[in-house]
């Protein structure tokens, strides 16, 4: 078995993620990802577009306008940027734990199955051709006496992502237009649930490798049972290393991409918060020790800093300054690098912005 250091494992996976080896277009890099972590809209536009070649901002915003990619909730109960033909066959498996997961709060919130039906309707109605922003749906709701107040409305939008009603496609300014999945989304082909965990984990072992069964669990909310069944079938398909006495897997091209790129992998990189590097793995230790966390995360408030990386690893934070000349402040966790030191402005300069 291959044995693999820290450092190593964090290297490898700018590899595994394209951030030193790009893709053409964003709606590749959001395939290739299966899911990448898009809360934050304006931070996860460029945390795909540092993954293609050309780096546009602009090109990734074109995508959704394509519906080529879309945001919803996929996963976690976490917004998602997704190929529009991913979402279909993923929400089929994990769509009822979430719904499930949310149902005490739906019932806290007074949203019971007629106020649910009576929003889908509406929605259905509202959203038809070009969609509407966020407001403007909560808008209709108000008008057709559905309660959005209290968080109300952001979970009638949320039942209905979970239903396959709508998704986030089209930009408008620095959001994005609500519309029906079923008009904006050509059908995907679907899997039954064996399938469809092989291929979920399939795919998240190649483009976040090297990982474990427990990222993957965590990232997916997939249970280890069918997660460990799956991986038997794939073990062909996969390598695997031993990462401090713990199994992780990989594609098996991976340690020879590695190889080739090991001088790119060596390079400072700034990242936006909630970038998949740092967000796609249960363990974030290749990335970050606790300490650095903490400060990445203050007070845990789920609202993470862009994070400075040098071999793999965070260095520091960044944000956008507001002073001339100088596009972004680092905090450094220590004495920053001389290397990383010398390469902010070049970084901050050449930012998808």
């Amino acid at each position: 078995m291959l044995v693999l250091s820290s450092e190593q494992v964090a290297r490898m996976r700018l590899v595994s993620q394209r951030l030193v080896d790009p893709m053409p277009t964003a709606a590749d890099v959001a395939r290739w990802l299966t899911c990448s972590q898009a809360q934050d809209y304006p931070g996860s536009t460029v945390s795909l577009a540092l993954r293609t070649v050309d780096r546009s901002v602009a090109a990734v915003r074109e995508a959704y306008d394509a519906g080529s990619i879309v945001r919803s909730w996929p996963m976690r109960g976490t917004l998602f940027a997704v190929a529009a033909e991913d979402l279909g066959w993923i929400l089929h498996l994990t769509a009822a734990q979430t719904l499930k997961a949310s149902e005490r709060r739906r019932r806290e919130l007074g949203l019971d199955a007629d106020v649910l039906d009576r929003a889908e309707t509406v929605a259905c109605h509202a959203l038809t051709g070009p969609g509407l922003a966020r407001s403007g749906l909560l808008d209709r709701f108000t008008q057709e006496g559905l309660p959005v107040d209290e968080g109300r409305g952001y979970h009638l939008i949320f039942f209905l992502a979970l239903r396959g009603v709508l998704c986030f496609g089209p930009t408008e300014g620095r959001e994005q237009r609500l519309v029906l999945a079923t008009e904006w989304i050509t059908p995907g082909w679907q899997r039954d649930r064996e399938d469809g965990v092989r291929e979920l984990l399939l795919r998240y072992l190649r483009s976040h490798g090297p990982a474990t069964v427990e990222d993957f669990c965590w990232w997916s909310k997939v249970g280890k049972t069918q997660a460990r069944a799956a991986l038997a079938d794939l073990h062909p398909e996969l390598l695997s290393a031993d990462v401090d006495g713990r199994e992780h897997w990989m594609s098996p091209d991976l340690p020879d991409r590695h190889a080739e790129r090991t001088r790119a992998t060596a390079a400072p990189l700034l990242l936006p918060g909630f970038d998949e590097m740092v967000l796609g793995y249960q363990d974030r230790s290749a990335v970050l020790t606790r300490d650095e966390e903490a400060l990445v995360v203050p007070g845990r408030n789920g609202v993470f800093k862009g994070t400075v990386l040098h071999r793999g690893h965070a260095v520091g934070t960044w944000k956008r300054s507001a002073r001339r000349g100088q596009p972004v402040e680092v905090t450094a966790f220590g004495e920053l690098p001389g290397p990383v030191a010398r390469a902010v402005p070049r970084l901050s300069a050449t930012l998808p912005a």
